[in-house]
C-alpha cells in the first residue's frame, strides 16, 4: 500500500501542476492572446461558437495531457476569438464523469485555462427541468447548485498553487456576473428563468421517483455536467457564470420518453439566443 506522506503528496501535486501547464504552454504558442474569458459549451450548444471571431481551432487531441470529449453532440476543439470585443477561449465540448473520466480530468480543462489568465468562466449545457413551471427550450440563468455525483475534483492533493485546501462555496456563482446576466436578458428582450442545478453522474437519465426527488431538495434543473466545473473555478478563484438550456421537462406523473437527438435538436434551437446573451454580457467584462 503507497505511503501517502507529506513528500508523496507534494510530488503528485508538483506533477498534476506539471500536466496542466505543458497544456497552458501548448496553448500560448497557439494563441495570440491571453483570453480573459473561458467558455464552456455543452451538448448540442456548439453554435453558441458561431458568433467568435475566430483566431484559431485546436483540437483536444493536439494539447498534452488534454482529455478528448467522447460524447455525442460534443466537438472536442478550442475556438479562440474575440465574442462581444473581448478576447476568448472556448470549448466546443466537455468532459464527463459518465464517459469514465476522473473529476480531475473532468475539470483539467477549467485549470489549464486558469493558468492562461482567464478570470471569468463562463458555462453552459443542456439540462431536464423539474420546475414545472419550465418550457422546453427556456434559458435558466444558475444562481446555486446541489452536487450529487458523489464526486469533487478536489479530492486528493491540494494543488496549492491554484486554491485553498478547504474554498468558500457560499457564492459558487458570482453576484455580480448574475446581475449582468438578468441586465444583458432585459436588454436583449429574452425571458431568463433561474433556479438551482443538480449535478448527477448519469449516462441514464432520471427515474420519475428520483425526479420526484430532485425538485423535493429543491432543484430546478437536471444535467450531468456544470457541478464540478463550477467547483473547480471557485478553486482557481474564478468568477463563474452559468446557464442551461432547458431540454425537456421531467414531471414525475407523466414522464415521457426522450433521446440524445431530442435534447440536441432542442439545445441546437436556443443555442443561437443563448449566443447573443453571453456576447452582451462578456462586452461589459473587463
Amino acid at each position: 500500500m503507497l505511503n501517502y506522506s507529506q513528500g508523496v503528496i507534494a510530488v503528485a501535486a508538483e506533477e498534476v501542476i506539471q500536466e496542466i501547464d505543458k497544456a497552458r504552454d501548448y496553448l500560448l504558442s497557439r494563441l495570440p492572446f491571453a483570453p480573459l474569458v473561458g467558455i464552456i459549451t455543452g451538448t448540442g450548444l456548439g453554435p453558441i461558437t458561431e458568433k467568435i471571431e475566430r483566431i484559431a481551432t485546436i483540437p483536444y487531441g493536439e494539447i498534452p495531457h488534454f482529455p478528448t470529449s467522447t460524447s455525442i453532440g460534443h466537438k472536442g476543439q478550442f475556438q479562440a476569438g474575440t465574442l462581444g470585443g473581448k478576447p476568448v477561449l472556448a470549448m466546443e465540448g466537455r468532459i464527463h464523469l459518465f464517459e469514465g473520466y476522473s473529476p480531475q480530468q473532468v475539470v483539467f480543462p477549467v485549470r489549464v485555462m486558469a493558468r492562461l489568465g482567464i478570470k471569468y468562466l463562463m458555462i453552459s449545457s443542456a439540462a431536464g427541468g423539474l420546475n414545472s413551471t419550465f418550457e422546453p427550450g427556456d434559458l435558466m440563468l444558475v444562481r446555486d447548485q446541489i452536487n450529487l455525483t458523489g464526486r469533487s475534483p478536489l479530492v486528493g492533493p491540494n494543488l496549492d498553487e491554484m486554491g485553498p485546501r478547504f474554498p468558500d462555496m457560499s457564492e459558487p456563482y458570482d453576484t455580480d456576473l448574475i446581475r449582468r446576466a438578468k441586465d444583458a436578458a432585459l436588454k436583449l428582450g429574452i425571458h431568463l428563468k433561474e433556479g438551482v442545478y443538480v449535478g448527477i453522474m448519469g449516462p441514464n437519465l432520471e427515474t420519475p421517483s428520483e425526479t420526484k426527488f430532485l425538485r423535493m431538495i429543491g432543484g430546478d434543473a437536471v444535467g450531468m455536467s456544470t457541478v464540478l466545473e463550477t467547483i473547480a473555478g471557485v478553486h482557481c478563484g474564478l468568477k463563474v457564470c452559468a446557464i442551461v438550456v432547458v431540454t425537456n421537462v421531467n414531471i414525475p406523473e407523466c414522464m415521457q420518453e426522450i433521446g440524445i437527438q431530442d435534447v440536441i435538436d432542442t439545445a441546437g434551437g436556443a443555442a443561437p439566443i443563448l449566443a447573443r446573451l453571453w456576447e452582451e454580457i462578456i462586452a461589459g467584462l473587463s
